[in-house]
């Protein structure tokens, strides 16, 4: 049974299954999802709405990073594939679980998270990292950014991150518990580390993130500075995931 707080925020803490995505259908779930659009920062350069870095089957959603071979008009190298529930279904005081295989590659990140669904620049009401894989890892980095730790740069009062074991060639369930006053994670069921609400710097935005509605993001990203470079000849890559609850 799980606490998850689904689209309004004040609703009563029941332990219950809120809302879950199987991907059960045959396509998207259009009415949760939307495909993530290309931007200019790193993750997301080369994102696209192409069909092939994408697929729902057997209940599993895949997300591809692909070599670019079928769209001579877009000049991106790559092509990769990247789900969010932005403006559809949000997310509040609870715990969040993701089931997801990731296949390693070099250069392969992907990413599983949390923003705030309102207009809000970043990194003001934070950002949750629910999973950071990087490359052939066999560990996930679990983080949090906001106004604290970005532009303040109090990365270390309280810690903003940790690292959890996964097992690399098997689905692994990645978990974060949002609190008022702390947020906690976990790897397999097993707590990786918490970041606590420090009331003394509230004025300096160090948790904000149960303060606006949530959206998740599911992202299989290819290449950046902190990942480094592809390997040309590791792609294709993809990440699957079982369910969202």
């Amino acid at each position: 049974l799980l606490l998850l707080v689904v689209s309004s925020f004040g609703c009563s803490h029941r332990l219950s299954l809120e809302w879950e995505e199987n991907f059960n259908s045959k396509e998207l779930n259009h009415a949760s999802w939307s495909k993530i659009p290309r931007g200019k920062a790193e993750w997301c350069k080369y994102m696209s709405n192409f069909d092939s870095c994408y697929s729902v089957n057997k209940g599993k959603l895949v997300l591809r990073g692909l070599h670019n071979y079928s769209l001579p008009n877009d000049t991106a190298p790559y092509l990769t594939g990247g789900v969010f529930t932005k403006g559809k279904v949000n997310f509040g005081i609870g715990r969040l679980e993701i089931k997801a295989r990731l296949h390693g590659a070099t250069g392969a990140w992907p990413a599983i998270w949390l923003l705030p669904d309102n207009d809000v620049k970043w990194p003001k009401g934070g950002e949750i990292d629910i999973m950071e894989r990087l490359n052939y890892d066999a560990k996930a980095y679990q983080t949090v950014h906001s106004h604290y730790t970005v532009d303040l740069g109090k990365k270390e009062t309280p810690p903003h991150y940790s690292t959890g074991k996964i097992n690399p060639d098997k689905y692994n369930v990645y978990a974060v518990e949002i609190h008022a006053d702390s947020l906690v994670f976990f790897i397999n069921n097993k707590k990786t580390f918490s970041y606590p609400r420090l009331a003394e710097f509230d004025k300096d935005g160090q948790f904000e993130f149960a303060k606006y509605p949530l959206y998740l993001m599911i992202d299989m990203q290819l290449g950046g500075d902190w990942v480094g470079k592809i390997n040309p000849k590791d792609v294709p890559v993809s990440m699957e995931v079982d369910w969202v609850r």
